[in-house]
């Protein structure tokens, strides 16, 4: 309970930095390209802000990618230079201008045709110029009673339509905060089955995060393998990474009988090394793959996804629900809940409590490493990912109860589900404060967390 209440606090306290430190993560990108798949280059767009003062205007390139970084959440509205774009091609439905409400890092589509119901560039929807919809003939004035109908049909029309855009936006949050607590819940149980076994409380955990998604990089940037098999890779050096840290460092530490909070602080130290050390190699840009950077997303027309989402969710899901199997009906998922439980009463009954520990720390590493393959094929790659996605990540191993794998996986989905969906009720750059004021609520009326057991103390 102490060390819930402990941890509980500090998460609260680093929350008003981290809420603004994850303001890294906010862009708006696209890719360009004709009906042909063809990318297309050399044509300009625009980002502005709801109050219409330009953020960035950039120049497609060569493979039709643009990217424009933002340094906060909000509405902000996309434009193309239809005077840019090469002969014969018009931006289809002629809707050169998107409005798009950035929560992180969003894409932005506009695609392109010949022909688009006769409007040509420059022209407004209904065919014409701007300037042609109102007559300067004389004898066409319409009557007070036509205008009076016609301002009552648009009100009812606007009204209608920020209805169902209110609606569409709470389920378009909702199934974004599924998303983001799957990528969360990979990370967690990973850092849950770690406590769970040897009690410490692993500040590098995020960091792993982010070397799955550097991994990644590197083969695809760099090799030209493709992202699917990067992530493989990836996942694979993810688990080689963890099992060479309990070898290394941690199997060590506990033959000496180093104490959890030396331990605790050494993994600080850990997670500063591994920062600063792709800080020095990587850089400090976000960096993208050479795949999935735009796609067409799915419109449903009350959800609009993208293909990647959907496909690294589904992925994420199936793997925590393998990992849950696996820890109730497997012989080595029974020995590590029996380490968790009573490591010196596990040993007494013949199980080799450090293999299997050693076997905690690689599945920790694997997922860690998925978590960030997934999270960088939306976000990108950058230096301290993992740093800004570790507080929740420890907020949904306390809030589901410490040592707990499912009860990890539950509190990274109410952690996710809560962050999205606030933004409905509260400016965007406290959503993250908002999760973890939850979590301090929740640790005073339930300290086990939702799926902990409560323990005799003294």
């Amino acid at each position: 309970m102490l060390l819930s209440a402990a941890l509980a606090g500090l998460l609260l306290c680093l929350g008003v930095s981290s809420s603004a430190g994850a303001q890294d993560a906010f862009g708006v990108h696209g890719l360009l390209d004709d009906q042909q798949e063809q990318p297309v280059a050399g044509v300009s767009i625009t980002v502005t802000d709801a109050d219409g003062a330009e953020i960035a205007s950039v120049v497609t390139a060569e493979d039709g990618t643009w990217a424009v970084p933002l340094e906060a959440e909000g509405d902000y509205v996309v434009t193309l230079d239809e005077s840019t774009l090469p002969e014969g091609l018009v931006v289809r439905n002629c809707k050169p201008q998107l409005e798009v409400h950035v929560t992180g890092d969003r894409t932005a589509l506009f695609p392109l045709d010949t022909q688009v119901d006769g409007c040509t560039p420059g022209e407004s929807p209904g065919g014409g110029t701007p300037s042609d919809d109102a007559s300067d003939e004389p004898g066409e004035e319409s009557s007070e009673s036509e205008d009076a109908a016609a301002d009552d049909a648009a009100a009812d029309e606007v009204s209608e339509v920020e209805g169902e855009g209110g609606a569409t936006r709470a389920i378009s949050l909702l199934v974004s905060g599924l998303h983001f607590g799957l990528m969360i819940a990979l990370a967690a149980v990973g850092l849950s089955m770690v406590f769970g076994t040897t009690g410490l409380t692993n500040f590098a955990h995020g960091d792993l995060v982010t070397f799955g998604g550097v991994m990644a990089l590197l083969f695809n940037v760099t090799f030209g393998v493709p992202v699917w098999l990067a992530a493989i890779a990836a996942v694979a050096l993810g688990a080689a990474f963890g099992w060479a840290q309990d070898w290394g460092l941690w199997s060590p530490l506990r033959r000496r009988g180093t104490g959890l909070v030396s331990m605790m602080i050494i993994s600080i130290g850990v997670a500063l090394l591994i920062r600063n050390a792709t800080l020095f190699f990587v850089g400090g840009e976000r960096l993208r793959y050479t795949e999935y950077v735009g796609q067409t997303p799915w419109d449903f027309g009350w959800l609009v996804i993208t293909p990647k989402e959907v496909v690294t969710g589904l992925i994420a899901l199936a793997v925590c629900v393998l990992v849950g199997l696996a820890l109730v009906f497997t012989r080595l998922g029974k020995a590590t809940r029996a380490v968790a439980d009573n490591p010196s009463l596990a040993a007494s009954t013949g199980i080799d409590v450090n293999k299997v520990i050693r076997l905690v720390w690689t599945i920790g590493g694997a997922l860690a490493a998925m978590s960030g393959v997934f999270l960088s094929i939306s976000d990108g790659v950058k230096f301290d990912m993992g740093q800004h996605l570790l507080l929740l990540v420890f907020a949904a191993v306390v809030l589901g109860g410490l040592g707990t794998a499912f009860g990890a996986f539950v509190g990274a989905m109410l952690i996710g589900v809560f962050v999205q969906m606030s933004t409905l009720v509260v400016a965007p750059e406290l959503k993250y404060v908002g999760a973890l004021a939850v979590l301090i609520i929740i640790m005073l009326t339930r300290p086990q967390g939702i799926l902990g057991r409560r323990e005799r103390i003294g």
